[in-house]
């Protein structure tokens, strides 16, 4: 990291209170975990923590500028930033360029425009909704809309009672919901991708989800097994892959959180790496709605190593889990997560900075194609022939965005190939070691993947 990005960094820091670094985590949750950002208690950590996930860097200022100019602080933005709020508002119109949500954008100008008085009866018209002790009057209002979306209250396709309790005291922000809304809907309408799958009403789900998919069954406790197949030790000292550790740990979090029966296999060699898949294959499976199962290791193109450099054929382990191979898994859905490159090639970027968290390492290689049957989803770190990269100290950066996104998603009730295709955009927009990463994800689900929070 040069000395001037530092610096910048530092006199930002200095110049931050404490109610602005609670707006710039607040508008960052999106990017980052609720979690990680809870942990955080000054602005340099903050900074900190968007450097490793890419959001800024030396010539990457894009973010930066956004949630300055978010909190109105054009003075840091014109002094050290050398933008200004005329130059912001252009680029903010650009479609997609935006990276604060319109959502949290809606909920922090009500934050901001909300008197004391406000506020206070906001409070006592949430008492039945949200305990006491989060209703005290030390709470800020971000931290309470915060309450709120934790307790499924609002979200971000559901703003009612919000705004029935704003209709009361305060109609102007009310309306500046209805906007939001109409906008949201005309978006959609525009973007909107209609699937062949065939719906029925009675299966719309919880939390008043439009009657449009059916939404495969999460109801056992386990939900199933998540198999985590991690190789890290090579026979060959060269091949160990470090970081892998930090993916392994990152994916058992999330899947015990989501109530899986999560395992790790470490530093298996090619015939037992494929044994055990069969192995879970054979499982009974009738008590569980769901496998998952992430494989990290080398390999080469439709092909995983193993530590003695062996290589296994991807469709034969995913095949392992068709309706036929494993029938107590017929009509439930199968994942497979591979991090691995897919070949040699490195995706050529238009500008190129290095990667603020060190020094990243590359993978090994997963499939192009899967066999022909249903109910089997398979994210990959990178499309064919191209490298997927795995930092030394905090992981892969396509294990550890989608662990993260998870636990950001989730909690929303939204569905895995949604969840995956955001990993997409977020990994597709970082610049790695002078190069780009373009995800994949194959699919025959037939149904919605949304897995239970528990409460």
């Amino acid at each position: 990291m040069s000395t001037e990005f530092r610096k910048l960094l530092f006199e930002v820091s200095e110049a931050l209170v404490t109610e602005e670094l609670a707006a710039l985590k607040f508008l960052s949750l999106e990017h980052v975990s609720r979690r990680k950002l809870e942990a955080i208690q000054e602005p340099k950590a903050f900074f900190e923590m968007l450097q490793e996930k890419d959001m800024i860097g030396v010539g990457n200022l894009s973010f930066l500028k956004e949630l300055l100019y978010q909190i109105s602080r054009m003075d840091l933005l014109t002094a050290h930033l050398g933008s200004s709020r005329e130059e912001m508002e252009r680029e903010l119109q650009v479609p997609g360029r935006a990276q604060v949500s319109a959502y949290r954008q809606l909920l922090y100008g009500i934050a901001e425009d909300l008197t004391p008085e406000d506020v206070r009866s906001l409070k006592f018209l949430l008492q039945k909704q949200l305990p006491k002790n989060k209703l005290q009057e030390n709470a800020s209002m971000l931290q309470v809309f915060l309450e709120m979306e934790i307790n499924g209250i609002i979200k971000e396709d559901d703003l009612t009672m919000l705004k029935d309790i704003l209709q009361r005291f305060r109609i102007d922000l009310k309306r500046k919901i209805d906007a939001y809304e109409e906008k949201r809907k005309e978006n959609y309408s525009q973007e909107e991708v209609r699937y062949p799958v065939s719906v029925h009403a009675e299966e719309q789900g919880a939390e008043g989800k439009a009657a449009k998919w059916k939404i495969y069954k999460m109801k056992n406790n386990p939900h199933g097994y998540c198999l985590i197949l991690n190789n890290h030790i090579f026979k060959n000292p060269i091949d160990n892959r470090e970081g892998t550790l930090q993916d392994g740990e990152a994916v058992k979090r999330v899947f015990k959180w989501l109530q899986f029966e999560t395992v790790q296999y470490m530093d298996l060699e090619g015939k037992k790496l494929y044994e055990t898949v069969k192995e879970y294959s054979k499982k009974d499976h009738r008590n569980m709605d769901c496998f998952v199962c992430f494989i990290f290791s080398h390999g080469e193109k439709d092909k995983i190593k193993g530590v003695d450099g062996e290589c296994v054929n991807i469709e034969d382990l995913v095949s392992c889990f068709t309706g036929t191979n494993c029938p107590s898994l017929a009509g439930k859905p199968k994942v497979f997560i591979i991090q691995a490159c897919q070949g040699s090639g490195h995706h050529p970027s238009v500008t190129v900075q290095p990667d603020s968290s060190g020094h990243l390492e590359v993978d090994a290689s997963p499939l192009t194609s899967i066999p022909d049957k249903a109910d089997i989803l398979i994210g990959m770190a990178t499309v064919e022939d191209y490298l997927s990269f795995c930092s030394r100290k905090t992981g892969s950066v396509y294990i550890q965005c989608l662990c993260e996104k998870m636990e950001l998603l989730c909690p929303q009730r939204v569905d895995l190939t949604a969840i995956l295709t955001e990993v997409n955009n977020e990994v597709a927009r970082r610049e790695l070691e002078g190069s780009k990463q373009m995800p994949k994800i194959t699919s025959t689900l037939l149904k919605q993947l949304i897995f239970e929070v528990p409460q």
